[in-house]
């Protein structure tokens, strides 16, 4: 049996969460690393305190299936992604408001924010890439080139570049200044389903249904590694902080860890029942999320980054023989180099009813109460069309709070309800005191989610509510100006330069015929 110590290298689950009603689809770990937010077919956003007894809060808003998520760098936002063919910027507080836009003709595949969280970028069954501003909150540019739907689209670390891929079999790399794209890269059998560069932003991996997963080096554009480590369509990887190690999930119901730097398979995780659909590390590395079409979300200690791979074999000698010493080529390859599955993988199956986990009291907020759509070069809404979709049948605004009898939530939640309301009722009769004793319990475990009951909406709260409709409406309407605006400099630019095109030609063939005249008759002509 392998001692202790070994064990403590491996990856170890931590903690489930199986509170989505649905697959989940996306998973992010925030910045603080204490709160982790997963996506679902069950069209909601659910955010996970880690600390132990902390509250986890459900979002609903979304129409259709969310398709990614993911916070911004300072961990103030969440953007989620949907088939409704919206996005949505969720400010994650106790209020569960969202500023939501339609993004795209077709269903949203995945949404992501630039490393400064001052841009978006959105790919789309529209076969369009966009990027978005968020502060201004307006569309900024699209990348079309991809012949069909594109599945995935992320920043390099700098900004400077943006990869995406989709069902064209292409992986293309795309400039952000210039808006062109410098690189296409299509060795693919099948759908490029998952797109992301390395920390470092020397590298992209890419990942296909054909379960293969590559990794260019940009520096070079050359193919570099080559792992075929699954026996079904990879959904989802993600690189550790160091460069060093990259997990994926797969159809085939398993997580695979890479070590990079050796050029080999080093684990096999079984945890989940169906398609493994999203994997995703901390900021820092130490932990590793899972989600899957059994609607659970894996918590892992990640273990393994403590030592070198060499270590691991050593201490795991009992169950695996080492393999021999890796290629050159494994470590700096010279050309492509096809990485198959190795018997002496370590293959982890936990069970997963007996972890220590408990299942934490949920809190579910409704929709948003800020709702604006921001303008692409194909999709307008006047203001008062924003102003109407934000508002109930009655005239009066929406103001989705932690209740039980929301209209937005979805249909197939009702009958879980009950139970939730009855919960809602009881905290809305806590004394004061009890309520300031629960919330010095949960403080520091839910930030920035302060749990408390709702209070009824005030006098001052509608006319700061409306206060804020109008100043919506003025955003909005200044986005249109300037959207108008740019195009006016745009067209006119085109037409001084037209005319500057036509003076060229009309001097130059005067001076032809000028000079034809003077070698007929030997004397200058006059022009009026």
């Amino acid at each position: 049996m392998p001692t202790m110590a070994s064990v403590l290298e491996d990856p170890t689950l931590e903690r489930h969460f199986k509170e989505h009603k649905g697959a989940v689809t996306c998973t992010d770990f925030s910045p603080n690393r204490k709160q982790l937010a997963s996506g679902s077919v069950d069209k909601s956003l659910m955010i996970w305190n880690l600390a132990p007894k902390a509250r986890a809060f459900r979002f609903v808003g979304h129409q259709d299936i969310i398709t990614g998520a993911q916070f911004s760098p300072s961990g103030n936002l969440v953007a989620t992604s949907s088939k409704d063919r919206t996005v949505r910027l969720w400010t994650p507080t106790i209020k569960g408001e969202s500023t939501v836009f339609k993004a795209h003709t077709a269903a949203v595949r995945s949404v992501s924010f630039s490393h400064d969280g001052q841009r978006l970028v959105t790919a789309s069954d529209d076969k369009s890439v966009k990027v978005w501003s968020v502060h201004r909150q307006c569309f900024v540019y699209s990348l079309n080139q991809h012949t069909n739907w594109v599945r995935c689209a992320r920043f390099s670390p700098d900004g400077r570049l943006v990869a995406s891929c989709g069902d064209d079999r292409t992986v293309r790399l795309w400039d952000t200044s210039t808006k062109h794209c410098i690189n296409c890269f299509t060795d693919y059998g099948g759908s490029a389903t998952c797109v992301d560069f390395n920390s470092s932003g020397t590298c992209i991996a890419s990942s296909g249904a054909d379960s293969s997963l590559k990794i260019w080096d940009l520096r070079t554009n050359k193919l570099i590694q080559h792992y075929q480590v699954h026996s079904a369509g990879i959904n989802s990887f993600s690189f550790h902080p160091s460069n060093n190690y990259l997990i994926s999930g797969s159809s085939d119901s398993t997580v695979k860890i890479l070590d990079l730097l050796e050029g080999r398979l080093i684990y096999t995780l079984h945890g989940h029942k169906g398609a493994v659909n999203t994997v995703a590390f901390s900021r820092a590395g130490d932990l590793f999320a899972s989600g899957g079409a059994d609607g659970q979300v894996l918590l892992w200690r990640t273990n393994f980054d403590t030592k070198s791979y060499q270590d691991v074999l050593q201490q795991h000698s009992r169950r695996s023989t080492p393999d021999p010493p890796p290629h050159v080529t494994d470590i700096h390859p010279r050309g492509p180099h096809l990485h198959r599955p190795q018997p002496t993988d370590i293959q982890i199956s936990p069970t997963v009813a007996d972890t220590q986990s408990t299942d934490p009291h949920v809190i579910e907020l409704g929709q948003a109460v800020h709702c604006s759509t921001l303008l692409n070069s194909r999709t307008h809404m006047t203001p008062t069309q924003a102003v109407d979709n934000s508002r109930r049948s009655n005239g009066s605004p929406l103001c989705h709070m932690g209740t039980s009898r929301e209209e937005g939530w979805l249909g197939d939640q009702r009958a879980s309800r009950t139970g939730t309301a009855a919960g809602s009722q009881t905290g809305a009769g806590l004394t004061r005191r009890g309520r300031r004793e629960e919330e010095e319990e949960e403080r520091g475990q839910t930030h920035p989610l302060e749990v408390g009951p709702p209070s009824p909406p005030s006098s001052l709260d509608s006319t700061l509510r409306h206060i804020v409709q109008q100043l919506d409406i003025l955003t909005q309407t200044v986005s249109v100006l300037e959207e108008r605006l740019t195009l006016t400099e745009d067209k006119l630019k085109e037409c001084l330069l037209h005319q500057s095109h036509i003076l060229k030609d009309m001097r130059s063939s005067g001076g032809r015929r000028r000079t034809e005249s003077e070698e007929t008759d030997g004397s200058p002509v006059r022009f009026t």
